[in-house]
């Protein structure tokens, strides 16, 4: 894979998406399983596919709420549309292990072979400072990442411009001297929009957004990654 036309210089620094990209939301359906016994992943499914959709109204509103009571609303609309008895303790539960969701099996080595090769990483989330925090240190990511950047900084959710520029503002240099990661391809693609190279983590075999544009760079799997950061 190559570099893109116009970058005549190396990347500063990788910088990656959290949520489906680095930390697998879905993790959630084991315990949704046990939970609701043939509804885990339905649940699991519908949970981020409102969380999103919050997140996206609020931005375009204007009407911001932290990123962990987006995910919780969200969790409860899926539970009335479901039919779910969720009750506060099964929500309390629910929440916990989505604040330590389990991280890809790849990711680790992955971010750490970057390291080595001397790259500056960094996250850029929609989630709450303390959510991302959690979520580095029981995946083992503590140390590897030089900023991470949250939507609570700037009280707003991708793909606005204003959280796009904490990473350039963060790390000192320009959008396209970053490399920016996502798993989510609207994401990858509001990244180049705002000026990123970006790369797609196309872990599902989906197909390409019909945005008028795509991300520069597609792979299947985060150590995907490394060959074309550090071409």
């Amino acid at each position: 894979m190559s570099r893109p036309a116009g970058s005549a210089v190396p990347f500063k620094a990788v910088v990656f998406d959290a949520y489906g990209t680095l930390f697998d939301v879905h993790s959630v359906a084991s315990l949704a399983e046990q939970l609701f016994p043939g509804k885990g992943e339905t649940l699991s499914q519908l949970w981020r596919q409102k969380q999103l959709e919050y997140s996206w109204l609020r931005a375009m509103s204007r009407r911001y709420k932290p990123f962990w009571e987006i995910t919780r609303d969200a969790l409860r609309f899926c539970a009335m549309r479901l039919g779910l008895p969720l009750t506060t303790e099964l929500e309390g539960r629910l929440m916990n292990q989505y604040s330590s969701l389990s991280a890809f099996p790849e990711n680790l080595q992955a971010l750490r072979d970057m390291k080595a090769a001397g790259l500056a990483l960094g996250i850029l989330t929609n989630g709450n400072r303390d959510m991302i925090e959690v979520s580095v240190r029981s995946s083992g990511m503590n140390g590897l990442f030089d900023h991470l950047l949250s939507s609570q900084t700037v009280e707003t959710f991708k793909t606005m411009d204003s959280i796009y520029a904490l990473a350039p503002e963060a790390f000192g240099c320009r959008a396209r001297e970053i490399l920016f990661v996502s798993s989510n391809c609207w994401d990858a693609i509001g990244a180049r929009w705002y000026g990123y190279t970006s790369f797609w983590i196309n872990r599902g075999a989906m197909p390409l957004e019909q945005l008028d544009t795509e991300p520069h760079h597609t792979g299947r799997l985060l150590t995907d990654v490394l060959s074309v950061a550090r071409a």
